[in-house]
């Protein structure tokens, strides 16, 4: 009987950090002998639920529209190899850990869209990090920011 096929779980919101984990699994998929399996989470949002009727397609159609963009920005506009791709309904931190469950890797950015500057981690990957069964990657874009520090140099 096959093994099923190792994958790599990434979380895509289109974001630049999304972008760069893709990149860095599809480098790091061989080794591993793995493919990437790219993720998008969508959902209604609660706080509107009272106010206006949901319309769940409009919100699907535009989560994998976001989803197909962010695999282009990352792959170009050929189909990558080794690249599936899911969007899945529900919260991003919830989903992606639940995704993850048989991956060998799960790679995440480090802030998504809607995160703040300043922030070491955003909560869906604090969240990862805490919760996932497997290895998480929280990718870092290189943004330039760098505000915050540790440490600093004593003079003399």
């Amino acid at each position: 009987m096959e093994s099923p096929e190792a994958k790599i779980v990434v979380g895509v919101d289109g974001s630049d950090c999304s972008i760069q984990a893709l990149h860095l699994a599809a480098r790091m998929a061989p080794a591993l002998d793995a493919r990437v399996h790219a993720v998008a989470c969508w959902d209604f949002p609660k706080m509107y639920a009272d106010y206006i009727p949901p319309d769940l397609d409009a919100f699907e159609a535009s989560a994998g529209n976001a989803l197909t963009a962010a695999l282009g920005r990352a792959f170009g506009p050929e189909p990558a190899v080794n690249v599936s791709q899911e969007l899945i309904r529900g919260p991003a931190p919830a989903k992606l850990v639940e995704a993850s469950a048989d991956a060998v890797m799960l790679v995440v950015g480090r802030r998504g869209h809607g995160g703040f500057m300043g922030l070491h981690l955003g909560s869906v990957s604090s969240a990862c990090v805490s919760h996932a069964s497997c290895p998480v990657l929280v990718v870092h874009t290189d943004d330039g920011h760098r505000a915050h520090h540790f440490w600093k140099r004593s003079k003399g």
